[in-house]
């Protein structure tokens, strides 16, 4: 199964936190710098849940200048894609998209990708980061040393990953004992995903969650890289386990989800729109856990387990406006190894509509040309 095991690979670094629920793309990119009046004079400042920090006046912007839409398109006409993307999630951009910029970025030939991360390096999706980073059950005020919360805003205001892992390596050392500890693991996992390093992200998450297993942001990150084959061929002893681990982990995530509270001037509409669109990306974790599970059999694939991976990318994709294409190309393979010919041959078709302009289009019309290649030969669908 070696397009699948390349496929998940690049697809684990499209899968990203609930705060970038709205689309599954490119890994997420910090947050811009917020700050508020320092309120007290005795060294100590408020930081609210929602991770707005505290600070003496007006807080210096951390990091690069963000792109402007001019740059954005005028970069998108003359680099590669990958380029694009890259400078975007480390520079983030000044403005939201709307579906006129989109339609702009579309024009000058931006791919899903390139306009996925656009629209998740936006102010506004970077301030909801800033504001559910510590996720739900944390409401409340906490009093956090003036220094401590400094610190923190500038980890989440670095847009470079190293600089970012480096700023959380500090403060670990500097503040052993923070209450913003949990929180801050986050984002060196955040910019470990970004480089690419799965064990560390796995190693980063697993520390947050040691120190609060309600700690979304890391729950969430964590349950879409456990599964995946780059991690799973490293730990081949401990395989079992680790698929059990990340099937708790995501239904723990799901019960987190459904606390998330409601964001001020916040429409019922988006509000179940965002719950959907992350709920949907557990959903698609479950089903490569299942998918895992069943390939892993050592009688062949276990039916009952591509039974309910079926279901769970079925769920995943059916149950957002924007569903990733990785999720149909996946429920194409437990389609495909159930012999469910035709039910694969449709999965993967609408794996490459929606990924046009991504290698899963190209995996995906592969596996639909090779399985009417063998439908035509009267032969069973390939195994794994």
């Amino acid at each position: 199964m070696i397009i699948k095991r390349i496929l998940w690979v690049l697809a684990a670094f499209a899968f990203t936190s609930l705060l970038y629920a709205q689309q599954r793309g490119p890994g997420p990119t910090p947050p811009a710098t917020q700050s508020q009046t320092d309120s007290q004079s005795s060294g100590m400042t408020q930081v609210q849940m929602q991770a707005q920090t505290g600070g003496k006046g007006k807080s210096k912007p951390q990091g690069p200048v963000a792109m402007t839409e001019k740059e954005v398109t005028k970069e998108i006409k003359r680099a590669p894609a990958e380029t694009v993307i890259k400078d975007v999630k480390e520079r983030g951009v000044d403005f939201d998209m709307t579906p006129d910029i989109e339609k702009k970025l579309r024009k000058a030939q931006a791919t899903d990708e390139v306009v996925a991360a656009v629209r998740h390096a936006g102010p506004k999706v970077r301030a909801q980061m800033a504001r559910m980073v510590m996720g739900p059950g944390q409401a409340g005020i906490q009093e956090i040393p003036r220094e401590q919360a400094q610190a923190f805003e500038a980890i989440k205001g670095e847009l470079d990953p190293d600089k970012a892992v480096a700023l959380v390596e500090d403060f670990a050392k500097k503040y052993p004992d923070s209450a913003l500890l949990p929180y801050v693991y986050f984002f060196a996992a955040n910019g470990y995903q970004q480089k690419g390093d799965v064990e560390k992200v796995v190693e980063y998450t697993g520390k947050g969650l040691k120190l609060n297993p309600d700690n979304l942001a890391c729950l969430l990150l964590r349950v879409g890289m456990l599964p995946q084959p780059q991690y799973l061929d490293k730990h081949p002893a401990d395989r079992d386990n680790i698929l059990q681990e990340a099937e708790r982990d995501a239904n723990h995530a799901l019960q987190l989800v459904s606390q998330i509270p409601k964001q001020p001037n916040e429409t019922d509409a988006d509000y179940q729109k965002r719950l959907a669109n992350s709920t949907s990306q557990i959903h698609g974790s479950l089903g490569m856990v299942h998918l895992e599970q069943a390939i892993g059999s050592l009688t062949g694939p276990d039916k009952a387990e591509l039974a309910k991976a079926e279901q769970e990318f079925k769920t995943a994709v059916t149950m957002t406006d924007r569903p990733y294409a990785g999720d149909y190309y996946y429920m194409g393979e437990a389609y495909r190894l159930d012999g469910k010919l035709d039910d694969a041959i449709e999965a993967y078709t609408k794996a490459g509509q929606v990924g046009q302009g991504t290698m899963i289009k190209t995996f995906a019309d592969r596996q639909v040309e090779e399985i009417k290649r063998r439908k035509a030969q009267g032969s069973a669908a390939p195994k794994p």
